[in-house]
């Protein structure tokens, strides 16, 4: 029979791979961050006239979210976005690989970090912009014990195991992955073990309920912040992250009130509505390449 790789370990191929992406994220990571984000703006020109089809996707997501804006502007903000999208991924070299110190003068709290920290279930709500992973790296260094994250594994073994390394690297971090399931995630939940959550995606029809968000009436969207909260009666605390030239700022909102309540509809529509606003005051930095409106109601022909 032919010889089976050991659990846990990258074919050598990956492990060539991983050994080759870490070193230049090392390398990355001693760069002052001004002359890091010139290249992220690089790297986000360059996928602007490359990655054509992700383009589409996100001349359509401004359309249909943001139809006040001219075609001009809308494309001006898609280009931004690419900008921004691209200093992102570079700047998870500091991130990851920079020394805590530095990292954690770079990530700047606003507004009442005691909030995650208080006693019994907590659910941070923490949305899809592209400051997501510092946002997450920050909480896992602020509050102690440990922290359940709902990550996507990556296809490549390389590259899922340079993320994992890096996302984990506060040495308190719980992951999970979506195709787990959600049960080992409420017995941890009710334990007090605080979840870092983002439901805004777009993740199929089994997911998901239809909702409102930013001028698209129907828009496919995971209730599970109301579903959570309320099956172990956690408190829910927005926890927003917006890119700054000094690195990141990570903003505590106040817990939701009344939330959740009797109508899941009606709290996954308020989800929503909160998200717009944050989108609104920050519309570059959104999750704008992903395909937020690829599931549609019956009938209904595709926006993509």
């Amino acid at each position: 029979m032919p010889a089976t790789k050991p659990p846990g370990r990258l074919e050598q191929p990956s492990q060539i791979m991983l050994n080759l992406l870490i070193f230049v994220m090392r390398l990355l990571a001693r760069m002052p961050l001004p002359w890091l984000r010139a290249v992220g703006h690089g790297l986000g020109w360059s996928l602007w006239h490359l990655a054509r089809q992700r383009r589409g996707i996100v001349a359509v997501n401004l359309q249909k979210c943001m139809p006040e804006l001219s075609e001009p502007e809308r494309e001006a903000l898609a280009y931004r976005h690419f900008v921004v999208f691209g200093q992102s991924v570079l700047d998870r070299a500091w991130l990851w690989h920079a020394p805590e110190a530095l990292v954690r003068q770079r990530l700047r709290w606003v507004g009442d970090l005691q909030a995650l920290k208080q006693p019994g279930p907590l659910v941070m709500f923490a949305p899809h912009f592209v400051g997501l992973d510092a946002g997450g790296l920050a909480v896992s260094l602020a509050v102690p014990g440990p922290i359940a994250f709902i990550f996507v594994g990556q296809s490549n073994p390389a590259v899922e195991a340079l993320v994992r390394q890096g996302r984990e690297r506060s040495g308190n971090v719980r992951p999970y992955f979506r195709h787990e399931g959600m049960r080992q995630i409420l017995v941890r939940l009710k334990k007090g073990e605080p979840l870092h959550l983002s439901p805004d995606m777009d993740f199929g029809r089994s997911e998901s309920i239809f909702v409102p968000f930013m001028g698209v009436e129907q828009a496919a969207t995971v209730p599970s912040l109301s579903r959570l909260s309320k099956v172990v009666g956690a408190r829910v605390v927005p926890v927003v992250t917006r890119m700054t030239p000094l690195g990141y700022d990570i903003e505590v909102h106040a817990p939701l009130t009344d939330f959740p309540s009797a109508d899941l509809v009606q709290d996954t529509a308020r989800m929503n509505g909160l998200l717009a606003d944050w989108v609104r005051a920050m519309p570059e930095q959104y999750y704008w390449v992903h395909k937020r409106f690829k599931t549609r109601p019956e009938g209904e022909p595709g926006f993509y």
